[in-house]
């Protein structure tokens, strides 16, 4: 799905639209344009001219005609052409779906099975869950289940980008013996193991300067700097989902470093990045802020020591967008991290901003209003 704004369609509009010169289909408020697909369709083009200006949520999952795998999804991922107009019976980016009341409607995203923030909150069934998906077992450590679970890459990565969330909003077990302690991180340890090094780090780049203006400029720049960084690690490293080696070592790699994240998005303890892995991390930007800045070491160590900062602000921001009440700004900035989860991990990779996004076209569409 492009970051780009789409129209919103009547229904009559999209009913119009019901022939092979042009073919719309919906999924609850979403609308594709499938006409270059009719001739590909492995069933033929009649069967999708069936469904010309319809709704396709029910065919696509119904047993008895054909469950469609994630690839149809991902045809229609790329087919999407606008939403229809609210009160057609249906909400955006799904499949509809009664309400508590028994009454109204709610959308359904088919890929990640949730329809809005709120359902990141609501306690998965164990046992229904992976009887359902034959995944993972939320009352067993999930370590080895991932490691020895044979799962391929296709259906890890569709597993793990449907959220669930752990009873009362604890921690799930991820290895059940004396290592569990290690895998959880508190946000407040991020500001107390990191900037009283970066403090000294911008104190020693004082002395060689000998005055504030010099640091705080280059403190400024690596603190702008690391927001590319967020985006960039974000997107090619935490979301190398095209690019992960379909074997058990490069699954449970991504597990552990994010795909964990992503399967219990509102695990408390598992939102920020332990110092060990940062550690890792932040070496090698070491070694490039001195390359960069080769000419004065003092002003490399400055730059390091804001994108250092900057990556802190990254983490403590990234825990409150799921576990705070937020001022205006961050509401919506939080909407539009959350939507990330539950709408479209593929898209909004940008966490203190959407900034990055909107540059490199991977701005996540959404309606803030109904999300």
């Amino acid at each position: 799905m492009s970051g780009r704004t789409l129209p919103t369609l009547t229904i009559d509009e999209v009913e119009s639209h019901n022939s092979a010169k042009s073919c719309y289909v919906t999924i609850g408020r979403n609308v594709y344009d499938v006409t270059d697909f009719l001739d590909s369709h492995p069933g033929g083009a009649d069967l999708v001219l069936d469904w010309a200006g319809k709704d396709i949520g029910a065919i696509l999952k119904d047993e008895a005609s054909h469950t469609h795998s994630e690839a149809a999804y991902e045809v229609l991922d790329e087919s999407l052409v606008g939403y229809l107009a609210s009160g057609n019976g249906a909400a955006a980016n799904g499949e509809a779906k009664d309400g508590e009341n028994g009454t109204e409607q709610q959308w359904v995203h088919p890929r990640t099975g949730m329809s809005c923030e709120e359902d990141l909150s609501k306690d998965t069934d164990y046992n229904a869950d992976y009887k359902t998906h034959k995944f993972l077992d939320l009352n067993k450590p999930l370590f080895m289940q991932i490691w020895n679970g044979g799962f391929s890459k296709e259906f890890y990565l569709d597993q793990v980008h449907r959220p669930r969330h752990y009873k009362g909003g604890e921690s799930a077990p991820l290895f059940g013996n004396f290592l569990e302690p290690l895998s959880k991180t508190p946000w407040w340890l991020i500001p107390l193991v990191w900037w009283p090094p970066i403090s000294y780090g911008v104190s020693v780049a004082f002395q060689g300067f000998g005055s504030v203006a010099p640091v705080a400029g280059y403190f400024g720049f690596g603190l702008a700097f690391w927001t590319l960084i967020e985006y960039i690690l974000h997107r090619f490293l935490f979301h190398l989902d095209y690019y992960l080696p379909d074997n058990r070592v490069g699954i449970t790699a991504h597990f552990l470093l994010h795909g964990i994240h992503h399967y219990l998005p509102m695990d408390r303890y598992r939102l920020v990045m332990p110092p060990t892995l940062f550690v890792v991390l932040a070496a090698p930007f070491w070694k490039f802020a001195h390359a960069i800045l080769f000419y004065n070491w003092y002003a490399a160590t400055a730059a390091f020591c804001g994108g250092v900062f900057g990556y802190t602000l990254y983490d403590m921001t990234h825990y409150f967008l799921h576990h705070q009440n937020l001022p205006a700004y961050y509401k919506e900035l939080k909407k539009y991290h959350l939507a990330h989860h539950f709408l479209d991990y593929e898209n909004g990779f940008g966490v203190t901003s959407a900034f990055w996004d909107k540059i490199f076209g991977t701005e996540l569409v959404y309606n803030p209003k109904t999300n």
